[in-house]
């Protein structure tokens, strides 16, 4: 039904008279004082002497003096003179009756005399004076200009409720993007892996496509659906899926959006937002990153009374209030959910949680066949040997693999992207892009021992990934990689392959110590993941013989909830002396396998490093050929209690 609406200022019809009126005199005072009309007879401009001579000999009739400024009118019309004629003053006039001249800046005592011994007429006026008119207007204009403007915008400020009406109302929009359901293509077909996720999410699109057949048995759809991940699983990804997929309006949102320097702007784009989802129901609502908003209450600045927590709380009530919404289905991304309010996780606001995991190699692989759709591949492509080469990459990985690929093709003019230029750019992606550094001949043969010393230790010790790759060529910060593949996916991780790990860690600090006889710099992103790992396996994992199966907070501290979660453990100084011991006991075992590796296979150190020396680059099949070559001496065949504390 189309809505009534009111005459504007301009649409008035005797507003547009005023207005035109007003500028109607505005451009005509503005004329005549710039162009002010012309006299009769044409005014010629002669010098002061010869204003005096027409003076003395009484043909002066009147004069009117202004400043410095002389005018006035000769009794009668006058040829111009012969000079002046040669000059060529006068442009061909013949005849004039009115002069002007300038008065010098001497006062004259005889010119008072002279107008008065020949009785001339003398009109004296003040510098500066302006036509009646003229005068009148400019007087007016500003105050018309200040009350025309006053009013209009009065008048414009009353429709929006106040002085700050337009404003404020425009700062209360949600500026939530809002996609029909033609303008959102992308369906689950569009989505590779995630079939638990998909499944779960079929309930909520059968529910929009048809709400009758779940209200029949008194059965409700779940309100919110949050959707939990790493960054780049495709949490907003599923969420455009099922926009597609349940053919009904969609509105996107980030969380920061709603968060304004003003007070009160953030509840009332949360009101905003849900009155328009509701006027377009069945709808969804999809909030990215709800973090922003959605953190625990108390934990800011303010004293809980903070701009996030005054929207927090609006959003909390839209989603289970008095007023419901019953055909409005919420979805939210984040990838942390361990800070989010508990009021915003209780049922009936965001009823579950939708885990979007990592994929593996499977998954993997078809997310490399969606993202190849249109790309021309070469014979020699085989994605799923791709996809078992990226462990723990995600959707957004994967894109940008297919894409350096694509542009490294075209570097080298190829016609299709083959396997080469898939296998460079996943290079690129784990170890980093090569860099032109020189180096000198004493600085590459200690990178080439230290990377000779991580491949020799994954060699011999069991329960260690496959050697990808080693190159002393350098990478992203490194001076060389080492890079090893597994063969599937993990997602148990037992003591005695965290032990193995720790030494192959180790492995390039301790060949460096036993070829150069010291240590160098080159290890120190090595040291710190040694760290990293041994502590959590002492302090989450409960790895340690002597602590036992317990969890300790240390090294997590919250940024937000204090030094410890209210859930974990606080431990005393003794505790923490004896998780400081423990850590150091892991890394002296995980050392010693390392050093007995490498002690009982020097030779093939010393003929791995001269190989990487001499080529720079070492793949699996060239490591094993040359493994095969040699004697080389396997630990766990002469220690089955690698992984113990025995």
């Amino acid at each position: 039904m189309p809505t009534e609406t009111k005459p504007t200022m301009l649409k008035d019809p005797w507003h547009r008279f005023i207005l035109m009126l007003v500028l109607f005199m505005v451009v005509n005072g503005v004329y005549l004082s710039l162009f002010p009309q012309a006299t009769a007879k044409p005014v010629a401009e002669i010098a002061y002497s010869r204003f005096k001579t027409d003076l003395r000999q009484g043909h002066v009739a009147e004069v009117t003096i202004q400043g410095d400024s002389l005018s006035g009118l000769f009794i009668e019309e006058r040829p111009f003179y012969a000079d002046e004629l040669v000059a060529g003053r006068f442009e061909g006039t013949r005849s004039f009756q009115g002069f002007r001249t300038t008065l010098p800046p001497l006062d004259d005592p005889e010119l008072i005399q002279l107008f008065d011994q020949h009785g001339v007429i003398v009109n004296a006026k003040p510098v500066g004076e302006r036509p009646l008119l003229t005068s009148l207007l400019v007087s007016l204009l500003p105050w018309v200009l200040i009350i025309g403007f006053w009013l209009y915008f009065m008048r414009r400020m009353s429709k929006q409720g106040g002085p700050f009406g337009n404003i404020m109302n425009k700062f209360g929009k949600s500026g939530a993007r809002q996609y029909s359901p033609k303008s959102s293509p992308i369906t689950f077909a569009d989505v590779a892996g995630l079939a638990e996720a998909k499944q779960e999410l079929q309930e909520t699109i059968a529910y929009l496509k048809d709400p009758d057949k779940f209200s029949r048995l008194g059965g409700k759809v779940p309100r919110g659906v949050l959707l939990v991940g790493p960054p780049g699983t495709g949490k907003t990804l599923m969420a455009r899926a099922v926009a597609g997929e349940a053919d009904v309006a969609f509105f996107n949102i980030s969380a920061s959006q709603f968060i304004e320097m003003f007070v009160g702007v953030g509840a009332s784009r949360v009101r905003d937002l849900f009155s328009d989802a509701k006027k377009n129901a069945p709808s969804i609502i999809f909030i990215d990153e709800l973090d922003a908003v959605g953190r625990a209450r108390g934990t800011g600045f303010g004293g809980g009374n903070d701009e996030r927590e005054q929207t927090l709380n609006q959003l909390l009530s839209e989603l289970d209030g008095f007023d419901p919404h019953d055909e409005v289905i919420v979805l939210a991304a984040t990838n942390r959910p361990d800070v989010l309010d508990s009021a915003l996780l209780r049922p009936g606001r965001f009823d579950r949680t939708v885990v979007v995991e990592r994929p593996d190699w499977r998954d993997r692989a078809k997310i490399l066949a969606v993202h190849t759709r249109d790309i021309p591949l070469a014979v020699d492509v085989d994605l799923e040997l791709i996809a078992k080469g990226t462990p723990g990459m995600v959707g957004a990985d994967l894109q940008s693999l297919v894409n350096e690929a694509a542009l490294i093709a075209a570097r080298e003019d190829a016609e299709k992207v083959t396997n080469l230029h898939l296998e460079r750019a996943k290079d690129r992606q784990l170890m980093g892009m090569e860099r032109k550094l020189f180096l000198s001949e004493r600085e590459k043969r200690i990178t080439a021992f230290h990377e000779a010393g991580h491949a020799l230790v994954a060699r011999c010790l069991p329960n260690t990934d496959p050697i990808h790759k080693v190159t002393i060529i350098p990478r992203g910060q490194a001076l060389g990689v080492t890079q090893q593949l597994p063969e599937d996916d993990r997602y148990h991780y037992q003591r005695s392959y965290l032990m193995s790990r720790l030494a192959v860690m180790l492995g390039g600090r301790i060949a460096e110590k036993l070829q150069f006889g010291e240590f160098s710099t080159g290890a120190q992103n090595d040291l710190k993941q040694v760290m990293d790992l041994a502590e959590k396996m002492v302090c989450q994992w409960g790895m340690s013989e002597r602590l036992g199966p317990q969890s300790f907070s240390r090294g997590e501290e919250h940024p937000f909830l204090g030094r410890k979660l209210a859930t974990e453990k606080a431990f005393s100084e003794r505790t923490a002396w004896l998780i400081d011991q423990e850590i150091e006991k892991l890394i002296s075992l995980a050392e010693s396998y390392a050093i007995r590796a490498l002690n009982e296979n020097r030779e093939i150190l010393e003929i791995l490093a001269r190989y990487l020396f001499d080529e720079e680059t070492l793949d699996r099949a060239r490591l094993e050929e040359i493994f095969k070559e040699e004697n080389l001496t396997i630990a766990a065949d002469q220690d089955p209690q690698l992984g113990t504390d025995d």
